[in-house]
């Protein structure tokens, strides 16, 4: 399996994380969604070749898909 540049992966999830939080303001930063979406973007990015921008829809996809709205 590839590795993920740590860099892309951390600008990811950061994207991913702050775009959420922007949605969902009444969620904490140290949330625990948060280590779930650290977790899960590394898989993802081993999976195929990925950028920081596709790692970023990823993550903001996971969290939409399994947090939605009503977290």
């Amino acid at each position: 399996m590839k590795m993920v540049d740590e860099v892309v992966l951390k600008n990811a999830t950061e994207t991913a994380w702050s775009v959420y939080r922007a949605r969902h303001p009444d969620v904490d930063p140290q949330d625990n969604r948060r280590c779930l979406l650290e977790r899960h973007l590394p898989r993802r990015g081993e999976e195929r070749e990925s950028d920081t921008e596709e790692l970023a829809g990823f993550g903001i996809a996971y969290l939409h898909r399994f947090f939605g709205d009503g977290c």
